[in-house]
């Protein structure tokens, strides 16, 4: 029988993402049952926000459910926007009012301050109330102007290691393999044989 798992997602760009990243799981975004609603992301910290969307959606569901919370740190930033990296520029805002804001706050910082990571924390709870979490991140730096037109959120802007080239800039396939979100899949993946 095929392993089935919810993601606690209404974004259809993470949901591929993660389908590619654990292709052998039979992936159901929350947005499939009817009455599900987002969980509220007013943690403190991306592990509050991982758990509560994951737990919100196992006990909604009945099944295992895994979700997310991502944040981009800039140090020029003093670690902004951080676990509001989604309500950046406010509450409804989208990725193009968020990413307008963070080149506004960092006009004028040099390429060598511009430095960030993203950071992942995935959260797999059991219908049961059983919660595991693992984190990863991705360093790299803010470029002064967007380029790309693959992935979402702050990709176009998030330049990957030394070299030239943002998320935005890479093959879906390059940029799941060495993601934040992959590498924290690669942490909580052992724990998938619970299903």
């Amino acid at each position: 029988m095929e392993k089935e798992l919810v993601i606690a997602t209404f974004n259809r760009h993470k949901l591929e993402e993660i389908q590619a990243i654990l292709p052998a799981l039979r992936l159901r975004a929350l947005a499939e049952f009817p009455g599900a609603e987002p969980a509220q992301e007013d943690g403190a910290t991306l592990e509050e926000n991982a758990s509560k969307k994951a737990l919100a959606a196992a006990r909604f569901t009945g099944l295992w459910a895994l979700a997310d919370d991502t944040g981009l740190e800039v140090d020029a930033l003093g670690g902004a926007p951080g676990v509001r990296s989604a309500r950046f520029a406010g509450e409804t805002a989208g990725a193009a009012e968020n990413n307008a804001l963070l080149l506004a706050r960092l006009a004028g910082v040099p390429p060598e301050k511009r430095s960030a990571r993203f950071a992942c924390v995935v959260a797999l709870a059991s219908p049961d109330g059983e919660v595991s979490l693992a984190r990863g991140t991705l360093e790299g730096r803010i470029a002064a102007a967007p380029s790309g037109a693959n992935g979402f959120g702050y990709d176009p802007l998030f330049e990957v290691g030394a070299g030239p080239g943002t998320l935005a800039e890479l093959s879906s396939a390059q940029k799941n393999v060495l993601s934040h979100r992959a590498r924290a899949l690669a942490g909580i993946a052992p724990l998938l044989t619970k299903l």
